[in-house]
């Protein structure tokens, strides 16, 4: 079959089995992906304890919501490189979590924690899968925001409880998002790529795709 005509293939079959979406696939061992969970995702920047700026932040207990209305709209498949590439739509998804959020700016300590919810709309990504080192070893992923078209954040307990600071850095994140995207991209897809790696391996790692393409 033509690879051209066979990416078409896959592509149409993924789209298809969102129907398993929130029931998984037990005897695969692929867990339910909608809601995607993860337990512990944790980034960093500089060194959060000392210098003049750093910072570690740790989201825990995420869930994110939407897969199943999502729609994958290319699929690119790499053999050679054992690896396959894909966009996907969301109209609209939402995560939730907890957060633990310790940083260093100008030598002073900052260390607060709470919950977090995070709605998007009219949104798309790509996503690279590749095995490291042949057959059931690791997969990479790597993740690249490719348009967010609306986009509402919520942050408890920045301020210890405040709720009129809160509010007012709600007011700020929320109205002033799209323009300091550019800057915070990169942030999240290192940030989404490395949920996405302990998520894909968990699922897909030891998935026996021979058994499901011939």
């Amino acid at each position: 079959m033509e690879k051209k005509v066979f990416d078409n293939c896959l592509k149409n079959a993924l789209n298809e089995m969102r129907i398993f979406y929130h029931s998984g696939l037990p005897d695969y061992n692929v867990k339910p992906f909608d809601p995607h969970y993860g337990k512990f995702i944790e980034q960093r920047r500089g060194d959060a304890g000392t210098g003049l700026f750093g910072y570690k932040l740790v989201l825990s207990d995420v869930y994110e919501y939407g897969w199943a209305d999502s729609k994958i709209t290319s699929l690119r498949t790499d053999p050679e490189n054992d690896r396959f590439v894909y966009s996907q739509y969301f109209g609209n998804k939402s995560l939730t979590g907890n957060y633990d959020f310790r940083a260093r700016i100008l030598g002073a300590p900052i260390h607060t924690k709470g919950s977090w919810n995070l709605v998007l709309g009219d949104y798309s990504q790509t996503t690279s899968v590749k095995r490291t080192n042949g057959p059931n070893s690791l997969l990479k992923i790597n993740v690249e925001v490719d348009q967010i078209g609306k986009m509402s954040l919520h942050i408890s307990d920045l301020f210890n409880g405040r709720k009129q600071l809160e509010n007012v850095m709600d007011f700020l994140i929320n109205a002033a998002w799209q323009p300091s995207l550019v800057f915070v991209k990169p942030l999240i897809n290192d940030l989404v790529s490395t949920a996405f790696t302990d998520i894909f391996n968990e699922s897909f790692r030891y998935f026996p795709v021979h058994e499901i393409i011939h």
